[in-house]
């Protein structure tokens, strides 16, 4: 099998970052980048024999690339501090590694909101391109919802990284801010409309889409939760972005 470096971006990250080592200790490398953590989140991962390094924050793909720049090796996996890598996916990781023929695998999901796997919604099987060659590959260089782009094959695995998106509402609408001022960033990078009509819209189709398009009334009271949940999150982006529009 050819080795692999698993690269991880953390921000203060201690109530995560333990269980996502423990899952990739097999690794032939683990490197992480931090920036700023004031938590145990260092020491933790010094812990597991990772590399660790204080990086100033650049985006969520400058940053993956930068750390992906320091592996020793060829083949790439990221994984973020919530996810966890299973025992299966890890003997399929292995046996894919052991052929030739494709420059990067996507890998599905299984997201979990609380302790709750979210099976509808648009939350599974998710598939990301996460296992990739860096000589073939890498990160867009966006602010936020970046992925790698690959010049060559790509295959697909079939056992799930388990992902522990948010804790419960008031963990996703803490992160909401964030990202959804990253989003408006961007789309105000790449003249994004601010119409009224994406302002009263766009949120009220996130919600038919998870809801009803992909099934989100099968998770019960969750599915309506996250559904709302989403479509506030896309009301917030466009009103940000209408915002940063009438300033300039």
């Amino acid at each position: 099998m050819q080795k692999i470096s698993v690269t991880i971006i953390t921000l203060n990250e201690e109530s995560n970052i333990r269980a996502c080592l423990e899952s990739v200790k097999w690794a032939d490398e683990i490197l992480v980048s931090d920036s700023g953590s004031i938590d145990r989140t260092v020491e933790i991962c010094k812990e597991y024999g990772a590399k660790v390094f204080s990086d100033t924050w650049f985006g969520f793909g400058r940053q993956k690339n930068l750390i992906a720049g320091k592996a020793k090796n060829n083949w790439v996996l990221n994984i973020d501090a919530d996810e966890r890598v299973t025992p299966d996916l890890r003997v399929e990781i292995e046996m894919a590694l052991s052929k030739d023929g494709y420059e990067g695998y996507y890998i599905p999901r299984k997201n979990f909101f609380g302790e709750k796997w979210i099976r509808h919604c648009g939350w599974y099987p998710d598939y990301n391109l996460r296992l990739y060659r860096k000589d073939k590959g890498s990160f867009n260089e966006r602010s936020v919802h970046e992925a790698v782009r690959i010049d060559g094959n790509l295959g697909y695995l079939k056992n799930p990284l388990e992902h522990y998106t948010y804790r419960d509402v008031s963990d996703y609408l803490k992160r909401m801010d964030r990202y959804s001022t990253l989003a408006a960033e961007e789309m105000f990078k790449n003249g994004g409309n601010t119409s009224l009509l994406n302002l009263v819209f766009r949120p009220c189709f996130t919600f038919f889409k998870m809801f009803v398009l992909q099934k989100g009334f099968l998770e019960g009271y969750s599915g309506i939760i996250l559904s709302g949940l989403y479509s506030t999150y896309t009301f917030s982006k466009y009103a940000k972005l209408r915002e940063m529009s009438k300033r300039q």
